[in-house]
């Protein structure tokens, strides 16, 4: 390595005594930063003779130094939203359910806001009513939604407000589809401001975790155009504080050029694509991710799809000429069929080629089999997925375990869709999931199906690197920490490094430490990498107190 980089007038930054996490020198333990640039990464005996007045020294006492976090699939707003609002996520039963809504009536005026409840864990196994809610909360307004946000549950007092017993979806203050739809709008009528604070508070937190940027999964279905404008600095304001790059989506159907100008034009260019969360289908949870065939626990559904192959492959088609990255949340294997279907249609207008060429998105893609996976490689299709979705749900007797039956020990291929040669990129789905990347990492590393399991070091680039590529940036370097590569890093205080690989995958030469294989910390100890220091671009994000 080159221990005299040229002098600069740029802030110069020095960190010695610790780790870093650099495929250009697996032994590092400094690196020196040139303002928003890596300028040097190498040892300490090498940083002894580097170090001169010029610079600012950081002993880091031992932390790691990794490239910052991208969270490939998130909702900032609803995120911020959810730090606020009733945490219904410890919820047990039913019972406690109930007597969490009363205590936020006793403490509290108007509508009441809950996020997070999982029924699949209670022993009732069923959701509230209406009337429980009503004689819960003193018949205040209420609206609770499931974990996975794609369904809730109201009180009578605000169905009746908005007539949701007369539109599809309703049942007895559970709601889905349409009726949850007009649930969650009313729920989230908020100004700029009010969009700001929890905004700020998102992003705020996520810096706090290492991660340097959000992939924001935006659609009209949850937010307005202004609320992803105001993330994206064309209206309003953030304030002032740095904060993590927005890396911007807008998941709305478009069927012409003219639509699809109207669709873009408010985003002034910049949006990364016409993809995340539009809906090919629903989610496991409320039953409505489009599958081949009955739920398990349901046998009367197999679930909702909301668009056809025609109109997917029209959107591609359209999202292709524009230069546009498409895409679609689907989850189901129902749902994936028509997405893929919609894949050959748009190949078919502008050739395969060029759909190849856009990477379009396959947000969560829970049920992947063989053939669907080798028509994802074929087209150049890219995974966003969340391994907390199986730390959640994909135990025995779990979520996917009561709705799916056998078909649950083949969710969420990391392993299979890895090894096939698509780009898997991982995010948290926040709020569905915390914005929690270590937890994301060691989720993938420990997958409910051992067939499934990736190294740790492959879900690290998952949840980094491959963040970047996914979003489409022209930056090689996002995601690595090498001379010339963006400073873009977090500093974390470990308790252990090590080469993590799943039991009975990994070689034997990967783990020697004369392999030079870039350390990480090891993640089946009790204390989880807690975040010293962020900063992005080299601008700091977040520093802990005393570091």
């Amino acid at each position: 390595m080159n221990a005299n980089p040229a002098p600069s007038s740029s802030k110069l930054t020095l960190y010695r005594n610790g780790s870093v996490y650099s495929a250009a020198d697996p032994f590092a333990t400094a690196m020196l930063v040139d303002g928003d640039t890596v300028a040097w990464v190498g040892s300490e005996h090498a940083a002894a003779s580097l170090q001169d007045s010029r610079m600012d020294v950081v002993d880091l006492g031992g932390a790691l130094i990794t490239p910052g976090f991208v969270d490939s699939h998130a909702h900032i707003t609803e995120t911020g939203a959810a730090l606020s609002s009733l945490d219904l996520t410890k919820a047990a039963s039913l019972a406690e359910l109930l007597d969490l809504v009363a205590e936020a009536a006793a403490g509290t005026e108007g509508l009441i806001v809950g996020y997070g409840w999982d029924e699949s864990f209670w022993p009732e196994r069923r959701v509230p009513t209406a009337a429980e809610l009503d004689a819960a909360s003193g018949s205040r307004p209420v609206y609770l939604a499931r974990t996975d946000v794609h369904c809730a549950v109201v009180s009578g007092t605000l169905a009746a407000a908005l007539k949701l017993a007369a539109h599809d979806g309703w049942d007895n203050g559970f709601v889905v589809r349409e009726a949850h739809t007009l649930a969650r709008t009313a729920s989230r009528s908020l100004d700029l401001a009010q969009r700001s604070r929890y905004q700020q508070a998102a992003l705020k937190h996520a810096a706090a975790q290492g991660i340097i940027a959000v992939t924001e999964m935006a659609a009209p279905h949850i937010s307005p155009v202004e609320d992803l404008r105001q993330l994206m600095g064309l209206e309003g304001s953030l304030g002032a504080d740095p904060l993590p790059e927005v890396l911007p989506y807008w998941g709305q159907l478009v069927q012409s050029e003219s639509e699809l100008a109207e669709v873009t034009a408010p985003f002034e260019g910049r949006l990364r694509g016409l993809a995340g969360d539009l809906n090919m289908d629903g989610s496991i949870g409320a039953r409505t991710a489009a599958l081949r065939s009955p739920y398990t626990d349901a046998p009367e559904t197999t679930g909702t799809l909301y668009l056809t192959a025609e109109q997917a492959g029209r959107h591609l088609e359209l999202a292709t000429r524009a230069g546009l990255q498409g895409g679609f949340h689907v989850i189901g294997d129902a749902g994936l069929d028509t997405v893929l279907a919609g894949l050959r249609i748009a190949a078919e207008a502008v050739g395969e080629d060029r759909i190849r060429a856009s990477h379009h998105r396959l947000e969560h893609v829970e049920m992947a089999d063989d053939a669907a996976i080798a028509e994802m490689v074929r087209f150049g299709a890219i995974a966003s997925m969340q391994p907390g979705f199986d730390a959640a749900w994909g135990n025995s007797g779990g979520l996917y375990d009561q709705r799916l039956g056998e078909r649950s020990s083949s969710m969420n291929r990391f392993a299979s869709l890895l090894s096939a040669g698509v780009l898997v990129a991982l995010g948290s789905d926040g709020p569905v999931m915390p914005l929690d990347p270590w937890s994301a990492v060691r989720a993938a590393v420990f997958h409910s199906n051992a067939a499934e399991r990736i190294s740790s070091r492959a879900a690290f680039i998952g949840h980094t690197r491959a963040g970047w590529r996914a979003a489409g940036s022209a930056n090689f370097m996002l995601g690595q920490l090498a001379p010339g590569a963006p400073a873009s890093y977090a500093v974390w205080e470990v308790e252990e490094l090590m080469v993590q690989t799943p039991e009975g995958k990994g070689a034997a030469w990967s783990t020697d430490p004369r392999a030079g294989t870039p350390l990480l910390p090891a993640l089946d100890t009790t204390h989880q990498p807690r975040c010293l220091l962020t900063v992005h671009n080299g601008t700091q994000l977040y520093r802990s107190v005393g570091f």
